[in-house]
C-alpha cells in the first residue's frame, strides 16, 4: 500500500481530514509528563491514544525534536505509531531542501532512518533536488507551494509570465515531477483564493493545509476551495490548538474534545460543500 492509498484508507476509516501536528515544547508538556524519561514520547503517546480514531494523520515536526536533542522521542513516536495503529500515516514536516548526495541523505533520514510514511520538502532548489525523494514510489513528498506564513508571498507570489511562481509549480507537481504518483502540496488556510487556484490546476492531488485555528485559517472557505470531487483531497493541520487544549493532567482527554470538535466541524462543512 502506498502513501496516498494509505492517507485515504485512514480518512475513509475515521472519517476524518484532520491531521495533528505533534509539536511538543518542553515548557509546555504538562508536569505529568515531563516527570518521564522521555517526556516527549510520553507527551506524544498519550495523545496519540486519546485521537487515533479522530485522524488521517499525524505530522511531527522534527525541529521541535532535534533542538533538543531528543531526535531518539521522535523515532519512538513513529514507532508506537507504526505499530499501534498502523493504518495512521505519519508526515515528517522536515522541509528538507538540498541537492545531490546530501537529498539522498535528507531522503533516507526520513524514509529509513525514521520511517515516515511521507516528508515535506522546499522545492526552491528545482526538480532534481526532489528526485531522490520521489523515488522512494511507496512514499508521500509533500512539496511546499504557498506557505502560511505572512511572508511566503515574497516569492511565491512573484509572476513569471503572468502567472505567480507557486501556481508554475503547482503544474510541475502535477505534471513532470509526478512521475510514481505520490506527490502532495503544501497550501495554507490563510490563503483559500490560492488554494482554489491551486486545486484548479492539480486535479485529484492531496493538499496538506496548517493554518487552521491559531494561524487564522477559515475552515469553510478552504474547504469550499480545497475539497476534490470525492469531498476528500484535503489535510487539514492543527497542533497547538489540540495539543495544548489544555496545561494540566487532562490535556490529553482536551486534545480529544478538540479533535473531536474540528473533525466533526470539519465533516458538517464538508457535507454542505458535496450537497
Amino acid at each position: 500500500m502506498n502513501f496516498i492509498e494509505k492517507l485515504e484508507l485512514a480518512q475513509h476509516k475515521n472519517n476524518s481530514l484532520l491531521c495533528v501536528g505533534l509539536d511538543p515544547v518542553l515548557e509546555r508538556i504538562p508536569d505529568l509528563c515531563r516527570q518521564s524519561a522521555e517526556p516527549f514520547f510520553a507527551f506524544n503517546r498519550a495523545l496519540i491514544d486519546a485521537t487515533a480514531d479522530l485522524v488521517c494523520a499525524y505530522k511531527p515536526q522534527i525541529a521541535h525534536y532535534a533542538a533538543c536533542g531528543v531526535e531518539a522521542e521522535l523515532l519512538s513516536t513513529i514507532s508506537y505509531v507504526r505499530e499501534n495503529y498502523p493504518h495512521i500515516p505519519v508526515i515528517l514536516d522536515a522541509k528538507r531542501g538540498d541537492i545531490g548526495s546530501t537529498a539522498e541523505k535528507y531522503a533516507l533520514e526520513a524514509f529509513e532512518r525514521y520511517q515516515a510514511d511521507a516528508v515535506t520538502v522546499n522545492p526552491y532548489l528545482g526538480g532534481d533536488s526532489l528526485e531522490p525523494f520521489l523515488n522512494y514510489a511507496e512514499k508521500g513528498v509533500v512539496i511546499l507551494c504557498r506557505t502560511s506564513n505572512p511572508g511566503g508571498g515574497d516569492l511565491q507570489g512573484l509572476e513569471i509570465d503572468g502567472e505567480a511562481l507557486y501556481l508554475k509549480l503547482a503544474r510541475l507537481a502535477a505534471t513532470s515531477w509526478n512521475k510514481n504518483q505520490n506527490i502532495l502540496l503544501v497550501v495554507g488556510a490563510t490563503w483559500p483564493d490560492e488554494l482554489a487556484k491551486v486545486r484548479k490546476i492539480v486535479g485529484e492531488i492531496p493538499l496538506l493545509v496548517p493554518g487552521i485555528g491559531a494561524q487564522g485559517g477559515d475552515l469553510e472557505a478552504v474547504l469550499k476551495a480545497g475539497l476534490d470531487g470525492e469531498g476528500r483531497g484535503l489535510v487539514i493541520n492543527s497542533s497547538r490548538g489540540i495539543i495544548y487544549a489544555s496545561s494540566g493532567d487532562d490535556f490529553a482527554a482536551a486534545a480529544r474534545r478538540a479533535s473531536l470538535e474540528l473533525r466533526d466541524a470539519i465533516n458538517v462543512c464538508r457535507k454542505s460543500q458535496t450537497v
